[in-house]
């Protein structure tokens, strides 16, 4: 009687493999470039843009690579991104930004008396123009 249970039952098809499916994705996808729309880089608001940069950071060695490298220096927001940094210079400048290099520093320590404090931390952005651009710091406080 078990015998015949076993037989009268319906078998379940078997599942089919996944794996040439995939294989198939893999060759149609070869060779080109998917982008994600998680990867995709956010546009922030213009408030934000403009809120971005604090102050432009003028040393001598900023100074030298102005002039050397046509490199620029500024302190930003401590939460921003190269992505934000380059669409603010380039909203506030109007000028074609090549490349954005970024630099944490930690805040130092210091005493007054027997308190001891620590300074700020802060996030500097060095940005390169392209070539033939420039950023005259005076005609923008004038205007």
């Amino acid at each position: 009687m078990s015998a015949a249970k076993k037989e009268a039952a319906p078998k379940a098809p078997k599942a089919e493999k996944s794996a040439p499916k995939a294989d198939k994705a893999a060759k149609a996808t070869k060779g080109k470039k998917v982008v994600d729309i998680k990867d995709a880089p956010k546009v922030a608001s213009t408030e934000r843009l403009i809120n971005l940069l604090t102050t432009p950071h003028i040393t001598e060695k900023t100074s030298l690579a102005m002039q050397n490298a046509n490199t620029y220096s500024f302190r930003v927001l401590r939460n921003s991104t190269k992505p934000e940094i380059k669409a603010a210079v380039e909203l506030m400048f109007g000028v074609k930004v090549a490349r954005v290099n970024v630099v944490n520093e930690t805040g130092k320590t210091r005493r007054f008396g027997k308190l001891q404090g620590r300074t700020q931390d802060i996030k500097k952005a060095y940005v390169r123009l392209a070539p033939g651009q420039t950023i005259d710091y005076e005609a923008k406080i004038k205007a």
